[in-house]
C-alpha cells in the first residue's frame, strides 16, 4: 500500500470510529502525525501535530469547564479547578485514546514505533488533543464539543480512579492495614530536558504493586497508583472513589 492509500485508509477508518467525517481529511492526518514521523520524513516543523494539540487543549479545557460547572453545582471554584485538571490529565486522555485505538492510526517515526510509541500515554494524550483541534478547525466548536462529550466526558464514571489515584490508594491501604506504608521510587528518567519520560514504581511495604510512566514525576506517580489500585481491585479489594469531588 503506497503512502497516499495508507493515509486515506487511516482517515476513513478513524472517521468511522469517531463518527465524524472531515471536510478536509488532511486535518485528521495532520493530527495523527507525530514529530518523530515529521522529522524522519523531513517535513516542515508545522506538519507535526503539536500546534493542533495546543488548539485542542484550549477547546477541551473550555468544554470541560462548562461540564464541571453544570454537573457539580455545590463544588467550590478551587475544587472545580482540581476536578477539571484531573479530567484533562494525561492519564484520562490516554485512556480515552486507547478506547478509540488511536495508537494504531498514528504516523510515527520508526524508532518511536519500535520503542512502543503507540502505547505511550504522553503521545496518545497529545494525539487526542490534536484530534479535538482538527475537528474544531474542520467543523467548528459544536462538533468538537460533541466529540469531547461522546469520547471523554460522558464516560467519566468509568474513569473515576483518575481523579486522584494517589489519595485513593492511600485511603485503601489505611483502611486495610495502618502499619503498611506506601513508597514511590524513581526507576528511570529518559529523554532530553524538554521531553523527559519518568518511570516510577509504587511499593506497599516491600512489594512493588504498580509502575507508571509520565512526562512529570507527579504524572508517573499517579499512573503507578492507578495501576496499583487496579491490581488491588483484581484481588477483590473494595475500591471507593467518593473523595473525587
Amino acid at each position: 500500500m503506497n503512502l497516499r492509500r495508507k493515509s486515506e485508509a487511516i482517515v476513513l477508518a478513524l472517521e468511522d470510529k469517531i463518527n465524524y467525517h472531515f471536510s478536509e481529511p488532511s486535518l485528521l492526518l495532520h493530527a495523527l502525525t507525530h514529530s518523530s514521523y515529521a522529522n524522519e520524513m523531513r517535513l516542515d516543523k508545522e506538519k507535526n501535530n503539536e500546534r493542533l494539540e495546543f488548539l485542542g487543549d484550549a477547546v477541551l479545557e473550555l468544554v470541560t469547564s462548562e461540564y464541571v460547572y453544570r454537573e457539580y453545582k455545590d463544588v467550590s471554584e478551587g475544587d472545580l479547578t482540581k476536578l477539571r485538571a484531573s479530567i484533562v490529565c494525561e492519564q484520562t486522555l490516554s485512556t480515552c485514546a486507547k478506547d478509540l485505538n488511536i495508537g494504531e492510526y498514528l504516523l510515527l517515526g520508526k524508532g518511536e514505533d519500535i520503542t512502543g510509541g503507540r502505547e505511550r500515554n504522553s503521545i496518545l494524550s497529545d494525539a487526542m488533543e490534536a484530534v479535538i483541534g482538527a475537528i474544531y478547525l474542520d467543523g467548528g466548536f459544536t462538533n468538537a464539543k460533541e466529540f469531547i462529550h461522546n469520547f471523554i466526558l460522558d464516560d467519566l464514571k468509568n474513569k473515576d480512579l483518575f481523579f486522584d489515584s494517589k489519595t485513593i490508594l492511600q485511603e485503601i491501604i489505611q483502611n486495610e492495614n495502618h502499619n503498611q506504608k506506601i513508597r514511590y521510587k524513581l526507576i528511570s528518567e529518559e529523554g532530553p530536558d524538554h521531553n523527559k519520560t519518568f518511570t516510577i514504581a509504587v511499593f506497599i511495604g516491600n512489594e512493588e504493586i504498580g509502575c507508571g510512566k509520565g512526562r512529570t514525576k507527579k504524572a508517573a506517580e499517579q499512573e503507578a497508583a492507578f495501576q496499583a489500585i487496579q491490581k488491588l481491585k483484581n484481588r477483590g479489594k473494595k475500591i471507593s472513589t467518593s473523595n473525587k469531588h
